[in-house]
């Protein structure tokens, strides 16, 4: 059993706001993504589901560790074309390599050691086809009364600098970059919206 599985059946999940990112809902207002679309960490599936939603014709697969947070997302009433497959980022099945137009960011970034950031990354660009985009909200600093820097715990923060540069040494080209007007009570100015393209 992961951590992340305890966590769930534990019910402490204090990432999972039942309900969609709010920059994730701008985004989609006037930027509707298509095609083949990847969320890794999905969770239940808030943001698969609104992905969903606002691209009919997009198929949507929300990827996770935990089997409960699956089992949980497929307890939902479907929204559009998405499915929820248990696996893990780092070990992807060998269908799923290079299968995505997009893959959508969202809270997984933060929740993995600093020391796995290249493996993650580079989990992403082999996701991804020739072209295809990462887009995500970025937890800069996560950091409050009850997450530290330093406790080994996530979630884990980091720089926009130590970020895009990481994006970059992947060949990952930094397309727009901005600060959300929304997101989530208590991230207020403390989260990034990025959208990347690979070769």
């Amino acid at each position: 059993m992961t951590e992340w599985e305890e966590h769930y059946q534990q019910g402490h999940t204090p990432w999972d706001k039942g309900a969609p990112a709010p920059p994730l809902l701008d985004f989609l207002r006037t930027e509707p993504l298509d095609g083949d679309i990847l969320v890794p960490g999905c969770g239940m599936g808030h943001d698969v589901r609104a992905i969903a939603a606002a691209a009919p014709k997009a198929r949507l697969t929300g990827l996770d560790i935990a089997p409960t947070a699956i089992d949980r997302a497929r307890g939902f009433a479907l929204a559009g074309q998405e499915r929820y497959v248990l696996g893990d980022l780092f070990d992807l099945e060998p269908k799923l390599r290079g299968a995505f137009d997009w893959v959508w960011e969202h809270t997984c970034y933060c929740a993995i050691p600093p020391e796995k950031r290249e493996r993650y990354l580079e989990a992403v660009a082999a996701a991804l086809r020739p072209g295809g985009r990462l887009l995500g909200v970025f937890y800069l600093d996560p950091y409050d009364n009850e997450h530290q820097p330093g406790n080994g715990r996530p979630p884990f923060g980091t720089s926009l600098q130590d970020l895009e540069q990481r994006l970059s040494a992947h060949g990952f080209q930094v397309l727009r970059s901005w600060v959300p007007e929304r997101s989530y009570p208590g991230r207020e100015g403390r989260e990034r919206m990025i959208l990347t393209q690979r070769p």
